[in-house]
């Protein structure tokens, strides 16, 4: 049996040989690390939620929902945090509209799986659910890249609002390599609503599309407002394992965590800060109105080189006071997976001076880093 067996701080043994430390392919299964916040709302839009687990819907589908960071989860697990997507107008999909929530994988980390390979090992998923729309949904494990494959697998939600733990399992695919670079190269999916142009038969035998599938024996789980269904402990093994042999959850230190995380987003400040003064970055007046500021060096090194968002009120400390900042953008000159420049614009500087970009008596103001998948 293949083990992904990469060291890594911070996890425990898990049940393997005690000189072997598995890290996880899914980052942030637990739910615990939320940097962009613990509420969101959506609609007929989509995008990402607690780390690495982003919610999309396409045309044909509205997605209307609220999907919040929950301090609920599985007893005796310890699993602390959750995530729960609650509908907030019923639809029906049409044509190949789709509503889902997932996890994209990056070639780097999908190399166990060793996809392509004349006996690939098996893979199995794991994760919590819990909903009060009792049914058959599904799940679909989809790898991308210059031909797309997928498998597809129906699991049950038998009680009403009763966690339930499922286990899912597969055998690599044989035909076609997932490319070791820095690209999505798999995606793990929850279907919650599809158009007909997108039900199918499941199948554990690697198929060819595209595009999303969602079983034809699924439920819509968006077909009334009052539904939610929470998901958490969502692990990826390399390896055979069924409900007696599936390894416990492979939880890592919060620290250990949000690192991984910070591959993918960087939020600066992380959090409130005394006196709602933190300081997100520091530079040079190039001017009466401009600053230039580095954030330098990133904590961890990005995926690629980030995106720029933006929310709050900030300032530049300047000596002997300090001015209101109207807009900050990316200085594209300066930027890379490690290092991140911004251009500050505000007002009553002095060229040469140093300066401070911090928050403006504002504890939630802060910057978003985004190098998604």
């Amino acid at each position: 049996m293949a083990l992904n067996t990469i060291p890594n701080k911070g996890l425990t043994s898990r049940g393997y040989p005690s000189d072997r430390l598995v890290t996880p392919i899914i980052i942030n299964g637990d739910m615990s690390v939320a940097q962009r916040g613990t509420s969101f709302s959506f609609s007929s839009s989509s995008g990402f939620t607690v780390d690495r687990f982003d919610f999309e819907r396409t045309s044909g589908a509205t997605g209307d929902c609220t999907i919040t960071q929950e301090s609920d989860a599985p007893s005796n697990t310890g699993l602390v945090k959750s995530v729960k997507i609650a509908v907030d107008t019923a639809e029906t999909p049409t044509g190949g509209g789709n509503c889902l929530f997932q996890q994209k994988l990056e070639g780097f980390n999908v190399a166990p799986l060793e996809h392509g390979q004349s006996n690939p090992p098996s893979a199995t998923l794991s994760f919590w659910v819990k909903s009060n729309k009792t049914g058959t949904y599904s799940v679909q494990i989809k790898a991308e890249g210059s031909t797309g494959r997928y498998v597809l697998f129906d699991y049950t939600i038998s009680s009403a609002n009763t966690w339930e733990k499922k286990i899912i399992t597969w055998v690599g695919d044989t035909s076609v390599a997932l490319d070791y670079d820095s690209s999505r190269r798999l995606r793990v999916i929850w279907h919650l609503a599809s158009g007909p142009d997108d039900k199918v038969s499941p199948t554990s035998s690697w198929a060819t599309s595209s595009i999303f599938q969602m079983s034809s024996n699924a439920v819509n789980f968006f077909d009334d407002a009052s539904n939610e269904i929470y998901f958490t402990g969502v692990q990826l093994e390399v390896g055979e394992f069924d409900s007696t042999s599936i390894p416990s959850f492979p939880f890592e230190s919060y620290e250990n965590n949000l690192q991984k995380c910070f591959r993918y987003c960087q939020k600066n400040p992380q959090k409130d800060t005394s006196g709602n003064y933190g300081i997100i970055a520091q530079g040079m007046a190039d001017g009466s109105t401009l600053a230039l500021c580095n954030i330098n060096p990133l904590p961890v090194e990005m995926r690629t080189t980030a995106s720029l968002s933006s929310s709050g009120s900030f300032r530049a400390h300047k000596p002997g006071g300090a001015s209101s900042v109207s807009s900050i953008a990316i200085n594209s000159d300066h930027v890379s997976s490690s290092t991140f420049a911004i251009r500050v614009t505000t007002s009553g500087i002095t060229a040469g001076n140093g300066i401070f970009l911090e928050q403006n008596n504002d504890a939630d103001a802060h910057i978003i880093l985004d190098a998604e998948l």
